[in-house]
């Protein structure tokens, strides 16, 4: 079973590499911390040894002072730049992502839907917003605002940004494929009419050229690859580019093509013990036949 990422492991270590870069382009161009400091117009040495340490993050105008009198090329500057931006805009917390309300958190992702051409998600918790429900969305929506403190109230507006956002599954140059533990289907969220709409609309969904879902039964035998497979945060993969994690605090989003692998070697697993087809359509009939009338 692979760690779980969080906002202090693969933020901090992506912060941690370019701190390790900025003082090596420093010592290559054998200056020490006080001289740098003193070139730069920057009052002592404390702000080198922390920005050294990832203790605190460097703003690109700091940035481009570095490199200009370490005597860095241009073009490894904008590489620097760029991964900076990538470092910054890993972690969000859903404090930060919801300060404007529940609609614009949705409206920030909706590039990411419309351009993805293989849409991969793995969800242990909870049905993958694509395939959500009116009702549903609702529901978890009016959650999310309560557990959160969200101060405006928009989950109307948000709700129909999502259900605007499912047209992508129409999109003939996309496929879109969803993991899902069987115990999805059975966690009791909402009103039983509201968990036997969302079922049912599962199986409406399952028909859609775009749209393959697979379901990992509870009783599946994970020892199959001599080893567990054991079930894994949830995540949405966008093409081979990027990983995204919801976690209890806030969403991370992953580039490192290292990182990214790992998720993409952790979907395989996965992926390996679900059913698909008939087996997974039995799987979600027998979770609406357990429903309470």
């Amino acid at each position: 079973m692979s760690p779980s990422p969080s906002s202090s492991s693969s933020a901090q270590a992506a912060r941690q590499r370019l701190a390790d870069q900025l003082r090596e382009i420093r010592e290559d161009a054998d200056l020490t911390g006080r001289k740098l400091a003193e070139l730069a117009g920057w009052h002592g040495v404390s702000k080198i040894s922390k920005i050294e340490h990832a203790a605190r993050p460097i703003s690109p105008e700091d940035l481009r002072t570095w490199c200009r009198i370490c005597g860095v090329p241009p073009g490894r500057t904008e590489e620097l730049l760029a991964e900076l931006r990538a470092a910054a805009g890993m972690w969000v917390s859903y404090q930060q992502l919801n300060r404007r309300g529940l609609k614009g958190a949705q409206e920030s992702v909706r590039e990411r839907y419309e351009r993805v051409r293989l849409m991969r998600v793995y969800s242990n918790r909870v049905i993958p917003g694509l395939l959500q429900t009116e009702g549903y969305t609702t529901a978890a929506l009016e959650a999310v605002r309560h557990e959160q403190a969200v101060a405006v109230n928009d989950v109307t507006e948000a709700v129909a940004e999502r259900m605007e956002r499912r047209r992508v599954l129409h999109r003939a140059d996309a496929r879109f494929v969803f993991l899902l533990e069987e115990s999805v289907l059975w966690y009791r969220t909402t009103r039983p009419s509201v968990h036997a709409e969302q079922l049912r609309h599962l199986l409406s969904v399952m028909l859609m050229p775009s749209v393959l879902i697979a379901i990992i039964p509870r009783t599946a035998d994970r020892t199959t690859t001599g080893w567990g497979v054991w079930p894994e945060e949830s995540f949405t993969m966008t093409d081979f580019a990027q990983t995204n994690v919801e976690l209890v605090s806030g969403y991370l989003t992953i580039t490192q093509p290292e990182e990214v692998a790992m998720y993409v070697s952790a979907w395989e697993r996965l992926f390996f013990i679900g059913a698909i087809g008939e087996s997974a359509k039995a799987l979600i009939l027998q979770a609406i036949e357990a429903l309470p009338s």
